[in-house]
């Protein structure tokens, strides 16, 4: 028993060293600049947010004119007989033509049914829809970042908590020896107290692990060298003066969710207008300047060198009266998607409002708990003091004691985890109330 006890300290010194060789204070304001700037899901949804964009631009609408350039030459190569009027013949062997034409081509649409105006409309959509999709998972990765960011704050906590139980445990045991020296009490009080100081240390050692681990979870979130050693920044502030019925309209005016259904529906109503376009006829014009050469040195030929340029327009009207069905069906189906995403706006307006009350209950309820946790932990507290006193004079046993050290650990224990169980459920309700990007951390 004593070896374990004289090899778990130096063990611990190793660890607690490298949990306290910390390089920097990673601040809430830090973690969130960093997340915005390197998160690799938060890139992805910006590039996917510069393609919509992209799309939504002139250049991808259909009101621009098409131009094109065309040119070839041919070479002609032939042995050829004619008789002329006058009945005399002539041969020309190896007679060549050669021929070469170069022209541009302008098309332009003058109407199409105005598909290509609701194609622009339903395009401007989803760039406006891509924009909250990229806000959606920013404020995803916020919350995910802040579970863990808390999550690191309390195992900081809980191994600040289990090294000072474990300086208890060492006091324990050095007032054990001299008392035992002394004869005021027997070898098993020094026994139990070695038994404790290893209980405790495990408890550090698996504490100090735990997070290690979850740093590096905080690292890759942020995207940056997993080996990152940081302190991380344990205060709590909760936002005051919350009301339910403000949270539950501002979650009907600014829950993601919702403006990103809204978008879904004004696309499918373009894209009905879109396919009603094909019932209309397509006007258009085109327009062409051409330049055409071609030499013959046949004597038969009337002449030698032809040359031509000139320039032609057109207007054209084309109007598909039927095409099979297909247009009728690509209605139908546009009015049908129209339908759904109606139903699917109402089936995520009752879930948002489910949502909220659920939030707002395990806020209130979070609070409460760490309410009493706060006051469970001052009672504790005030009980170990005494105990200690008394342990001190002799009134008390070891066990007593430990009990009491027990407890306060307990007690510390559970007052972290409800603070920080509190602050997830106030972000949590703030995400599903689209506040969540509007707060200061």
């Amino acid at each position: 028993m004593r070896s374990i006890f004289y090899t778990l300290p130096l063990f611990l010194l190793f660890f607690g060293y490298s949990a306290t060789a910390q390089e920097e204070t990673l601040s809430k304001e830090e973690a969130i600049q960093l997340v915005l700037e390197n998160n690799l899901g938060i890139q992805v949804a910006r590039n996917t947010k510069r393609i919509d964009e992209n799309n939504a631009s002139i250049l991808n609408s259909g009101y621009l004119p098409t131009v094109t350039a065309n040119g070839a030459g041919t070479i002609d190569r032939q042995n050829t007989e004619g008789v002329l009027a006058n009945g005399e013949t002539r041969t020309a062997d190896g007679a060549e033509t050669r021929r070469y034409n170069a022209s541009l081509n302008v098309n332009y649409t003058l109407f199409d049914g105005l598909g290509r105006l609701y194609n622009y409309k339903s395009f401007k959509e989803r760039s406006q829809q891509s924009e909250l999709e990229v806000k959606q998972t920013i404020e995803t990765t916020i919350l995910q970042l802040f579970s863990v960011y808390y999550e690191v704050a309390r195992l900081t906590e809980n191994t600040a908590n289990l090294e000072e139980a474990l300086e208890i445990s060492k006091d324990r045991l050095t007032r054990a020896r001299y008392q035992f020296e002394y004869g005021q009490n027997t070898g098993l009080d020094v026994l139990n107290a070695e038994v404790d100081i290893n209980t405790d240390s495990i408890n550090l050692l698996n504490s100090r692990q735990q997070l290690r681990n979850t740093m590096r979870d905080l690292n890759l979130i942020l995207n940056r060298e997993l080996s990152t050693r940081f302190e991380i920044d344990t205060t709590v502030n909760f936002i005051p003066g919350l009301q339910m019925e403000s949270m539950h309209n501002e979650a009907k005016m600014n829950n993601v969710r919702l403006q990103i259904v809204e978008k879904d529906i004004s696309i499918s109503n373009y894209n009905i207008k879109v396919a009603r376009s094909n019932f209309l006829p397509t006007i258009g014009l085109t327009g062409t300047y051409g330049w055409n050469e071609s030499t013959n040195n046949s004597p038969l030929a009337f002449s030698l060198q032809n040359t031509s340029t000139g320039v032609t327009g057109a207007i054209n009207l084309s109007w598909n009266l039927f095409d099979g069905g297909r247009a009728i069906t690509g209605a139908k189906n546009a009015k049908i998607t129209y339908e759904n995403q109606e139903l699917i706006k109402k089936q995520i307006e009752l879930e948002v409002e489910r949502d909220i009350r659920n939030a707002w209950d395990s806020y209130t309820n979070a609070l409460y708990i760490l309410e009493v946790q706060e006051k469970n932990l001052q009672t504790n507290q005030n009980n170990f003091n005494r105990t200690d006193e008394r342990y001190q004079l002799g009134q008390v046993t070891s066990i007593e004691f430990r009990q009491a050290q027990l407890n306060l650990l307990n007690a510390e224990l559970a007052k972290s985890q409800a603070k920080y169980n509190a602050k997830l459920a106030e972000l949590q309700m703030l995400q599903i109330s689209g506040q969540l990007l509007n707060i200061d951390f």
